[in-house]
């Protein structure tokens, strides 16, 4: 086993595959380099020494500057490293034109849905209005579990504080990404639940729904009826009922939708899980499917490779304004835009935005952008998307279910047991976290750094996608780990 990458031939630094020890010398790619520091696995090591003010090159791209002379074998991190990132920029449309891979078409077994829309999931869903009937959610949820049997898979509810006391852009994202769960293709059945006097009732989550099945969501308001539980229970009877005639049958992988989401990044994530998750969009894609990316603050600083794949000038305009707009937002609130990566990411080898965001967008494979959509917006055009949504795990993973994604395939390096409203599969960047966290992570990208090839790992990952969009349940399935979370600008009276 190698221990130290040199990722692209451009690169001044080195990745370390293990723990390496001050005095050590390592060959990379041919070349020996003596270590002078300790350099923790994952973390970066100067290959040459670097000037003040010179460019830390990693993936062949600009990842800050040295803010110290740096010698070679020498630790690279924030110590030593200074982002490049600035506020709002102007960019010019460069387009490349990727080639995808030549794939066959294949299916997968899922629900058929009125619409067209397929779900991989029939579950019995419980969606709150306002955080004032989280309770009553909770109890019916509990209840209902005694209706939980052959085509009806599960009953969940989705608590969130928000639905009243709300202005402006706030309210309206709450109303919109409930009634994008509403008709989520994975619920066979929604009981949209209200109290009555609140901003975002059942009547604004309606009118939001566009055309829906109206066999297949039911409409509660609490304080119309004498005992809210007894007619909760009486709709969800219903709703189960008429799910019980459903069945899977075989659909095109053309009809998956697959958010992609990373959390908890170390520096292998940009090394195995991430791009192993990009090839797998590939061949999505070419098969005629969608995949979303997000956290749009982890594309600043790789924004420029994204918008020379855009498929045209239209989707590079408002992949620009995507970019300048977040950032005007953190501008607006007297925050600095590069202040992203966690304690966790830098622990694991991760030293600047730029950093973090040039292994983050390997997700997106090579495919071209096809389209970018607003938070709280709705996949309408197939292949690659890009989604307006922040960082923030819940909080994007909830976004990217609402605009359709059926399964969430979510990178990590240093382990999380969440899961958002959909199956949430989770991908460990290294092998150790696979082992220690089993309950937790659903497929090992970190056997890349153990001499098991890309192609056969792709192919791996992709069977694990299709069992689960035929039913197998994801790890946050098993235990039960499933929420949402919704985006809060704004003042809250």
């Amino acid at each position: 086993m190698k221990k130290a990458l040199q990722i692209h031939p451009a690169d001044n630094v080195a990745v370390a595959l293990i723990d390496l020890a001050a005095g050590e010398t390592i060959t990379v790619d041919g070349h020996p380099c003596a270590l002078i520091s300790n350099v923790p696995a994952g973390h970066k090591f100067a290959l040459r020494p670097i000037a003040p003010g010179e460019p830390v090159l990693k993936y062949g791209q600009p990842i800050g500057t040295a803010s110290t002379a740096i010698a070679a074998g020498e630790h690279i991190h924030t110590h030593n490293l200074r982002t490049l990132l600035s506020g709002e920029c102007s960019y010019t449309y460069l387009p490349v034109r990727p080639v995808l891979p030549a794939v066959k078409s294949r299916n997968f077994d899922g629900y058929l849905r009125k619409n067209g829309r397929v779900g991989v999931r029939n579950e019995l869903w419980i969606l709150p209005t306002v955080g004032c009937v989280n309770d009553v959610a909770a109890v019916l949820k509990k209840r209902a579990q005694a209706l939980v049997g052959g085509a009806v898979e599960n009953v969940r509810a989705f608590p969130h504080p928000y639905g009243c006391s709300q202005m402006g852009e706030d309210q309206e994202t709450t109303r919109q990404i409930l009634a994008d769960m509403a008709v989520h293709p994975n619920a066979g059945g929604v009981l949209v639940l209200g109290l009555g006097c609140e901003n975002s009732g059942v009547d604004e989550i309606r009118k939001r729904m566009g055309n829906f099945d109206e066999t297949r969501v039911r409409f509660l308001i609490a304080q119309d009826v004498q005992d809210e539980l007894e007619a909760g229970m009486a709709l969800l009877s219903a709703l189960a009922a008429r799910m019980r005639s459903d069945y899977r049958e075989p659909v095109s992988a053309s009809k998956l939708i697959i958010g992609l989401k990373c959390g908890g990044s170390d520096g292998f994530s940009g090394l195995t899980a991430n791009p192993l998750i990009g090839r797998f969009s590939d061949r999505l894609v070419a098969m005629g499917g969608s995949t979303i990316l997000t956290e749009v603050p982890e594309m600043f600083g790789a924004e420029t490779l994204l918008m020379a794949r855009c498929e045209n000038e239209n989707v590079f305009t408002d992949t620009v304004r995507l970019i300048n707009d977040f950032k005007h937002y953190y501008e607006e609130n007297h925050q600095t835009i590069y202040e992203n990566p966690s304690p966790g990411n830098k622990a694991g080898g991760i030293s600047t935005l730029e950093d973090k965001a040039l292994g983050c967008t390997q997700k997106s494979g090579d495919a071209p952008v096809e389209a970018v959509l607003p938070y709280g917006g709705r996949v309408t055009q197939p292949g690659l998307n890009l989604l307006n949504a922040p960082g923030n795990d819940l909080v994007s993973t909830t976004a990217l279910a609402a605009a359709g994604a059926q399964i969430v395939l979510f990178s990590t390096g240093r382990g999380t047991p969440f899961g958002g409203p959909v199956p949430t599969l989770k991908i460990a960047s290294n092998s150790a976290l696979a082992q220690k966290k089993k309950s937790w992570i659903d497929f090992d990208a970190g056997l890349l750094l153990e001499g098991n090839k890309m192609n056969d790992l792709a192919g791996a990952l992709e069977e694990l996608v299709y069992a689960t969009a035929s039913g197998k349940l994801a790890k946050n399935e098993e235990n039960g780990y499933q929420g949402i979370a919704i985006f809060k600008t704004g003042v809250t009276l």
